[in-house]
């Protein structure tokens, strides 16, 4: 079961990390417009979030091999998906008057004004969601015969949670509802998400001891 657990852990997070990046571009466009640097930087704030979160939930697990850890990232940066409806409004409003309104844009920062709006509305999200694969790939694997195996599954689980949510996404909420109430489902079930790190590590017998 706690197997079964962390791998719909996984699953979610890459869902919701997908859902971020998609609709996170269709907001961002609402100011920026649907350009082609955009969408580059949006994908490639992802990236970045997701590389050191990545890195960031391994270097945590091996230091404190306790998933409770993540609980104190993903609430937080649940609580803050559930407000961009509130802030990333002002936080874009106040990256385009910045420029003055009496010339044209540079063209350099019609190119990095999506990409620093990217940032400072989705980075901690997703870098939060990107530290669950490599947290629990390390609490999951006791033996070093079983590393491969482990870390192939939860690397799959991630993977068809993100494949979800960019079709779910595209294809059913985008139609059916409006951003804001994207943004505040997101933010809920990156909530849940901590709060079942917080559930998993309050078991009896710690991950480590099963397969």
């Amino acid at each position: 079961m706690r197997t079964a657990a962390a791998i719909l852990l996984v699953f979610l997070g890459g869902f919701a990390i997908m859902v971020l990046e998609i609709i996170g571009a269709r907001f961002l466009a609402r100011d920026f417009g649907s350009s082609f640097y955009v969408w580059v930087s949006q994908i490639g704030v992802v990236l970045t979030a997701l590389a050191g979160g990545y890195y960031t939930g391994g270097a945590v697990a091996d230091r404190f091999q306790r998933l409770s850890c993540l609980g104190w990232l993903l609430i937080p940066a649940g609580v803050a998906t559930c407000a961009i409806p509130d802030f990333g409004g002002r936080v874009i409003e106040f990256i385009v008057q910045r420029h003055p309104t009496d010339r044209a844009i540079p063209l350099l920062w019609q190119k990095l004004d999506p990409a620093l709006g990217g940032v400072l509305i989705f980075g901690l999200p997703c870098f939060a969601l990107a530290t669950l694969p490599p947290f629990l790939i390390r609490l999951a694997t006791s033996e070093l015969a079983h590393l491969g195996r482990i870390s192939g599954l939860v690397i799959a689980a991630s993977t068809v949670g993100s494949i979800a949510g960019v079709f779910v996404s595209g294809y059913i909420l985008i139609d059916h509802f409006t951003l804001s109430n994207i943004f505040r489902a997101t933010g809920a079930l990156t909530i849940l998400l901590g709060g079942m790190c917080w559930l998993m590590d309050r078991q009896k017998r710690p991950m480590t001891n099963e397969q």
